[in-house]
């Protein structure tokens, strides 16, 4: 008994050392916290990111004419 008791202990430890090891998820993950980060300051400062945009599109359109 005392043998199965040992190889189920080895198993599982190698079961949650593996579980541990396994990183597969993480750049998921780092990419879904930039994305809240980078939406929170848009919300955040979202008139000055309007307002820019807008001086930004009438500059471009007002160059567009004098071409």
């Amino acid at each position: 008994m005392p043998a199965k008791l040992h190889y189920l202990k080895s198993s599982l430890d190698t079961a949650v050392r593996d579980l541990v090891a396994d990183e597969t998820g993480v750049g998921v993950v780092e990419i879904i916290l930039i994305m809240i980060v980078l939406i929170s300051l848009v919300v955040i400062f979202k008139k000055q990111v309007t307002q820019i945009v807008k001086d930004i599109l009438s500059k471009a359109a007002s160059d567009a004419k004098g071409v």
